[in-house]
């Protein structure tokens, strides 16, 4: 994904900037993965806003989810496992003009990533973190992960886990995210209008995906959401209600919410660093003495 920095491209005047759309990489997910509608959504909320294709950068970690920057045609980064989030926050704080979009899957954001996840939050990062959730480990064949149900038999847990699973939800309304929110892959126009919203919100918004793995999860399938399922738009539920929003973030069961949960504004992790009130550090002068010379060493 390497190409020209989008801080030096200056489109000519009036022309049509492309916008992101696949790229020539296709996809190696399962055929019937929930990844693909987490995908098309991206895809879709990123085209509603007109953002071009230079402006985006998509990060990930490490499992099947984690591959999708390579699939889009927007500017990407393929981190190490569970460090989508610092490597994000780095891409921000160098050039916050930036969209910055973070994805991974449950394993990767809520095992070995979640300290990430809570510090990301509290700083309200003005970025957009969408998490393809599928109760299992995909990549590595079917173990556990941090979201499997209590009880769920596994190839690592052949007699059931007896570990309680995180709740997404609630740790992000706990941790501070300002904008927080769960769509299903079953519904992707819900989700492209979570997810465009996310990326418009100015703050840290999250978006957990419900994305059912059709080859070793056999439980969170897509019938069991569909049977589940219930938008929060249409049951009266009132965003700016952070207690009623942990309300609704308990509902795991026969119901289960998708929608916005909860929504604020409060100042950007942008907004207060003083460095980056004279613009991006990538346009900013480096102050370096004798910094052409020491670019040429490397040329």
């Amino acid at each position: 994904m390497a190409g020209t920095s989008a801080a030096t491209v200056t489109p000519t005047e009036g022309a049509l900037l492309p916008m992101v759309g696949k790229s020539d990489t296709k996809p190696t997910w399962c055929p019937g993965c929930g990844d693909f509608g987490v995908i098309a959504a991206i895809e879709m909320a990123v085209k509603k806003l007109k953002i071009p294709s230079h402006n985006v950068t998509i990060v990930s970690g490490i499992g099947c989810s984690s591959n999708l920057p390579h699939f889009l045609s927007s500017y990407g980064f393929h981190a190490i496992h569970g460090r989508s989030l610092p490597v994000a926050e780095g891409i921000r704080w160098a050039n916050h003009e930036l969209t910055v979009i973070a994805t991974g899957g449950d394993g990767d954001g809520f095992g070995i990533g979640c300290g990430h996840f809570v510090h990301t939050m509290r700083r309200n990062v003005d970025m957009t973190y969408v998490t393809m959730d599928n109760q299992i480990y995909g990549l590595t064949t079917g173990q556990a992960s941090p979201t499997s149900m209590m009880g769920q038999k596994t190839k690592s847990t052949p007699s059931g886990v007896i570990e309680n699973p995180i709740d997404p939800i609630a740790l992000a309304l706990a941790s501070g995210a300002t904008y927080v929110a769960r769509g299903f892959s079953g519904d992707v126009k819900h989700m492209a209008e979570l997810i465009q919203n996310g990326i418009a919100h100015k703050g840290f918004a999250f978006v957990d995906a419900l994305s059912p793995c059709v080859t070793y999860n056999k439980i969170n399938t897509f019938d069991y959401f569909r049977q589940r399922v219930y938008k929060l738009e249409t049951s009266g539920h009132d965003p700016t209600n952070l207690a009623k929003a942990f309300e609704r973030s308990l509902e795991w069961g026969d119901k289960i919410p998708i929608g916005l949960f909860y929504r604020t504004d409060r100042p950007t992790y942008e907004d207060l660093e003083e460095v980056l009130s004279a613009g991006p550090l990538a346009r900013q002068p480096a102050g370096l003495k004798g910094r052409d010379a020491l670019l040429d060493e490397f040329a």
